[in-house]
C-alpha cells in the first residue's frame, strides 16, 4: 500500500499550527505518510467562512491562552505567550509573511519546512515583528536561506504569481472545509478528509491505520 498523502494547510500567526507542524515532522517517517506543507492565509479563510478569532470571545480568549500554554508544554515545542497575546496576534496580519513563505516555496521548497519554523519561532517565541522587509529577511538568513535568495523571494511578494499562488492554496483549504488552522487533510481511500486543529492527530492516525505515540515518538531504528 502507497503512503498517505498528508497535507498541512497552516499560516504562522496560528500557534495551533505551529504545533501541528512539528507534530507531525516527528511523524512523518514513523507512519507511512507522505506529508505535504500548504502555506496558506488564515486571514483570508476567516473572512470567507465568517469565522471568527477565538480571542474576541474574553472567555474563549483567556481559556485560549492557558491552553496554548499546556499544549505547548506537551508538544515540546518552544512557544512563549506575550504579556500582551491579545494584541500581538489581533495587531499582526501575516499575510507578507505568507507571501514571502509561498514565493520560497515555489523558488526553493526546500527551505520551506526551516523558514516556517523560523517564522513561528520569531513570532511565538521571540514576540518579534514579523511585517517588515528588514524582518523578514532576518528571519530568512537565521533559517539558512542567502542573501540573493531572500532577496529574490522579498521581490517576489508583490508579484500576481505570489498573489495567485497564496490565494489558491487557501481557496483549496476552503475547497476542502477548512474554517481555521491547522487544517489537516488526509487523502484515504480515494478521498480527502479534513482534521482541524494540532489535537486531532491521534484521531488522525486512528482513520489511516497508524499509531499515536504521543507528541515526541521515539523514531524508528
Amino acid at each position: 500500500m502507497g503512503r498517505t498523502i498528508v497535507e498541512l494547510f497552516y499560516d504562522v500567526i496560528s500557534p495551533y499550527s505551529w504545533l501541528a507542524f512539528e507534530a507531525l515532522c516527528r511523524y512523518r517517517h514513523i507512519w507511512n505518510i507522505d506529508l505535504r506543507f500548504r502555506p496558506a492565509f488564515l486571514g483570508g479563510i476567516m473572512q470567507q467562512t465568517g469565522n471568527k478569532p477565538p480571542a474576541m470571545l474574553p472567555k474563549r480568549g483567556e481559556y485560549m491562552w492557558k491552553d496554548i500554554k499546556r499544549m505547548a508544554k506537551y508538544y515540546q515545542v518552544p512557544l512563549r505567550m506575550p504579556a500582551d497575546a491579545f494584541q500581538h496576534i489581533m495587531g499582526t496580519s501575516s499575510l507578507t509573511a505568507m507571501r514571502f513563505i509561498t514565493a520560497i516555496d515555489m523558488t526553493s521548497p526546500q527551505y520551506l519546512e526551516p523558514l516556517s519554523r523560523e517564522f513561528w519561532m520569531q513570532f511565538w517565541s521571540q514576540h518579534e515583528d514579523i511585517k517588515q522587509p528588514e524582518n523578514l529577511l532576518a528571519v530568512a538568513r537565521q533559517a539558512g536561506l542567502s542573501a540573493e535568495l531572500s532577496q529574490k523571494a522579498l521581490e517576489m511578494i508583490s508579484s500576481a504569481t505570489v498573489k495567485d499562488r497564496l490565494k489558491e492554496t487557501t481557496a483549496e483549504a476552503m475547497k476542502y472545509g477548512a474554517f481555521g488552522m491547522p487544517a489537516v487533510v488526509a487523502h484515504y481511500d480515494g478521498e480527502p478528509h479534513l482534521f482541524f486543529g494540532s489535537d486531532r492527530l491521534e484521531l488522525l492516525g486512528s482513520f489511516i491505520g497508524e499509531k499515536w505515540l504521543g507528541p515526541v515518538p521515539s523514531p524508528k531504528l
